[in-house]
């Protein structure tokens, strides 16, 4: 899903530290005093004795020495707000925001933007800048205490030298499709920036792993079991008090690159070893969260679904301009649905997920920003396929509980219903239709009745009838452009009870 967090994060290579102390201890990280000149020049001899443990970790080449600086906290937050307000991907949050919101992903209240700004800033650890090929040390973080974070970030440095993360993290489409032909290739790249981050986050989380169990004389390969227990820790957010209270959305999309990108490179490490793990998925990544969730997929080589879009450009653009559109992958789904149906619920429902794609556009009579902004202006379609019809019905029963607690005004029209596979409402912001059709679950939010019927039969007919596309079927090639995450890491350190917390970019 393009306006997936994973995607509005792009804004600086970045690592953060949550808890550094023992469990119990008073002192953090903001009430360290700064190291001395020998501390510093400690932490900067060892920028090279780390940097040759990742290279034999990862069997990523070393073509150069990684330049290293030492940054005050004044001025890692001045380059992280600076960063944020350039980024491509911080423009992109701007509009993804209302569309959130239209699913009900996000509370109509809530200010994106902001909450942003204060996690990127909450207590950050290290980060390596991919476009100054430089690792940025943090003076106020004692030097025992970055290291394992200089493990993750100089794995970032390697797969850049590898395949220069600028070109080959950000696969993402910036423009707006307005026809049938680049809506359908939009579709097929939507989701290969989220499993490209999945890749390098989960690879710079195995090297920390491997760094910290040195004195073990293990390494995660040696001991698939605590990957198990260590996914379980990446989904602690205790070390961050901002991350403690965000949506579930920011959530999941924030800590997915760690977990399901550990367990991801885990599973392909056991099976194929080192140079498959990190080389060769760094030359032939997976293209989509099915594929990082599913690892056994993505090895066997198994085709990745994504449904098709008609040109439904004349049933719109008289009184619609195109606003976005995207895959609702398996990960989208399973928070949609533990969101509106409870964690139960989605661990059910998400491996049934079968496909798909959603299409938002904006009417052309708001004018102003504040119509411009409000979710009234905008009209959305989703379509999904789901493995049986059990489960498309259940997913069907998940969502339209949700009407009544995203609208006001919420009125069942039952007299308007073609048969019973139809659900009809009124609404504040306009007529909503769900309907489902064998195993596919069509939503209609803002549109009229009569369009929303066009718009379902002219997908469902597609789907009907059209060859089965290929994800990201180009996309195996390292090319393209930037993309930087920030997620959350909280993990025990072998032999002791320190914890680290990344929120990391590369």
């Amino acid at each position: 899903m393009r306006v997936s967090v994973c995607a509005l994060l792009a804004v600086a290579s970045v690592a953060y530290a949550g808890q550094s102390s023992a469990p119990g201890d008073k002192a953090g990280p903001e009430e360290q005093s700064p190291m001395t000149k020998e501390q510093a020049k400690e932490l900067f001899r060892s920028v090279d004795e780390i940097l040759n443990f990742v290279s034999s970790d990862t069997k990523l080449p070393i073509e150069h020495s990684v330049k290293r600086k030492l940054l005050s906290r004044d001025e890692v937050n001045r380059y992280l707000r600076v960063k944020f307000d350039e980024d491509e991907g911080a423009r992109r949050l701007e509009r993804s925001e209302i569309v959130l919101k239209k699913f009900g992903l996000l509370d109509r209240d809530f200010h994106l933007r902001p909450f942003l700004v204060e996690l990127l800033t909450e207590q950050i650890a290290g980060f390596y800048d991919n476009k100054t090929k430089t690792v940025n040390l943090l003076n106020w973080i004692q030097p025992e205490e970055q290291k394992p974070v200089l493990a993750h970030e100089l794995t970032h440095a390697l797969q850049d030298q590898k395949v220069d993360l600028t070109k080959w993290s950000d696969v993402s489409l910036n423009d707006t499709s307005r026809t049938a032909k680049d809506d359908n290739h939009h579709l097929q790249v939507d989701e290969a920036e989220t499993a490209r981050s999945a890749v390098a986050e989960g690879q710079a989380m195995a090297v920390f792993i491997d760094y910290t169990l040195r004195p073990t004389g293990k390494t995660l390969a040696d001991a698939p079991a605590l990957g198990e227990k260590l996914k379980d820790s990446v989904e602690d957010t205790s070390g961050s008090p901002v991350l403690a209270r965000a949506p579930l959305l920011l959530q999941q999309s924030l800590l997915f690159p760690y977990s399901e990108g550990l367990s991801f490179e885990q599973a392909v490490l056991v099976k194929g070893g080192r140079q498959a793990a990190f080389a060769g998925v760094l030359a032939n990544p997976p293209s989509s969260s099915f594929e990082i969730m599913h690892p056994e997929a993505y090895m066997v080589h198994a085709p990745v679904p994504v449904l098709r879009l008609p040109d439904i450009h004349p049933l719109l653009d008289t009184e619609y301009t195109p606003y976005d559109l995207g895959v609702m992958g398996e990960l989208d789904v399973r928070i949609l649905t533990e969101l509106f149906g409870g964690r139960e619920m989605a661990t059910a429902l998400a491996p049934e997920w079968d496909g798909g794609i959603y299409y938002a556009a904006q009417r052309k009579s708001a004018v102003t920003a504040a119509e411009k902004e409000s979710t009234a202006s905008i009209g959305l379609l989703y379509y999904s396929q789901w493995k049986n019809q059990d489960s498309a019905r259940s997913f069907l029963r998940v969502y339209a509980a949700q009407i009544p607690r995203k609208y006001s005004n919420v009125v069942r029209r039952t007299q308007d219903e073609a048969d019973e596979t139809e659900q009809v409402y009124s609404t504040n912001e306009g007529d909503v239709l769900l309907s489902i059709s064998d195993s596919g679950v069509f939503v209609g939010e803002g549109f009229s009745l009569p369009l929303a019927r066009k718009l379902r039969d002219s997908i469902a007919s597609v789907q009907a009838h059209g060859p089965i596309q290929i994800a990201g079927d180009k996309l195996h090639d390292p090319a393209l452009n930037l993309s930087n995450l920030m997620s959350s890491f909280g993990a025990i350190k072998p032999g002791s009870l320190e914890r680290y917390t990344f929120i990391g970019h590369r």
